[in-house]
């Protein structure tokens, strides 16, 4: 018999963790479901379960997130060349992983409740909403560039990808207070109407940014994981912005300022459940995104979740917290800018005579 290693055993007791737990959040809801039962179910002492898991809630987030990074990798349909075709093929997907019956909707429906319950959970889930608005938004974009006129603001189509995101949330937590209610047909027929949809937007620039600051040292970052092409990457020249769970939305800064490749590295001082939550709810719409659009309309931007904070200790910026913001930009293998504080993607995009404004990520 093969003696395991410690790490081995760890990580098989974690993945029976995750197994029973998903069964016992399946059949009794996360409220009334008990870490002893799941326990028993993964044939291991509470400690065990403990050990790998600091509460329930980290349990519960876990489990969905394994659960929605599971299904983004699913089969997929041909993706679509036309916004329409492409919002289409992107509510067919979500549709796809609707319950649909009590059992599955008994694992997601008491996850708006906990976000709504407390700030620390609910804070941290607008910002990733606002970052998946982004991203989806910046597909459309180069799936079909809007057209700007000399003169005019950055056109962007993030309304748009947040309007569609509004469609498919609602669709997903009605489902799941009632199963078999929601029609998947008419929420793909809704989504596709909404390609035409004119909202005006455009973005503008911060109007107070700190100044970035010269600088000359190596830049050796760690191999990552992009959740938005679920691959591993070592991030390379271009702009590397570090924000914490409670500032993504300042992601766009950096992105519409830099025009070309930028990295965002969420970061938090609360691992144990902002992790797991930043995983499900990027892969829900991340896998969506690769299914529905062609690679070559897949947003520039790639989002990391530096557990360790490894890679932010590689941009300089050695102590994190859910306020983080702090930016570095690369150049040829070297940090040549770094900012740090409100504005900071921004100001290390603007700083340099290279950089290129055109409203696209």
């Amino acid at each position: 018999m093969v003696r395991l290693s410690r790490a081995e055993t760890q990580e098989r007791n974690r993945a029976k963790v995750l197994a029973a737990a998903r069964d016992e959040f399946a059949d009794q809801g996360f409220r009334d479901a008990k870490i002893d039962v799941i326990a028993e179910r993964a044939e291991l002492t509470r400690g065990a379960v403990y050990s790998n898991f600091p509460g329930k809630r980290a349990l519960y987030l876990a489990v969905l997130a394994e659960l929605a990074e599971r299904s983004a990798g699913a089969p997929h349909a041909r993706p679509g060349e036309t916004l329409q075709a492409a919002l289409g093929a992107l509510a067919r997907a979500r549709v796809a992983t609707l319950p649909l019956d009590e059992g599955q909707a008994g694992l997601t429906r008491d996850l708006m409740p906990e976000v709504l319950a407390d700030e620390r959970i609910r804070r941290p889930f607008a910002q990733l909403v606002k970052l998946n608005g982004l991203l989806l938004g910046l597909a459309l974009e180069r799936l079909d560039p809007p057209e700007r006129p000399a003169g005019a603001p950055v056109p962007r189509r993030v309304r748009l990808a947040e309007t569609v995101l509004t469609t498919l949330h609602g669709a997903g937590q009605l489902a799941a207070a009632a199963p078999g209610l929601v029609e998947p047909f008419d929420i793909v027929s809704a989504c596709e109407r909404l390609a035409g949809l004119d909202l005006n937007d455009w973005w503008a620039p911060p109007v107070i940014a700190p100044a970035a600051q010269p600088a000359d040292r190596s830049w050796s970052p760690p191999e990552v994981v992009d959740l938005v092409r679920a691959k591993p990457f070592v991030p390379a020249d271009g702009v590397v912005v570090v924000l914490g769970t409670h500032r993504l939305s300042a992601a766009e800064e950096a992105v519409r300022a830099w025009g070309r490749e930028v990295t965002v590295v969420v970061v938090t001082s609360e691992p144990d459940e902002l992790v797991p939550l930043t995983r499900l709810i990027l892969a829900e719409v991340c896998g969506g995104l690769r299914q529905a659009f062609p690679e070559s309309s897949w947003p520039g931007t790639r989002v990391v979740c530096d557990v360790t904070g490894t890679l932010a200790a590689a941009a300089g910026v050695l102590a994190v917290s859910d306020e983080t913001e702090a930016a570095v930009r690369v150049e040829r293998g070297r940090i040549v800018a770094t900012a740090d504080g409100r504005g900071a993607g921004h100001a290390v995009s603007v700083t340099s005579e290279v950089s290129r404004v055109d409203g696209r990520g």
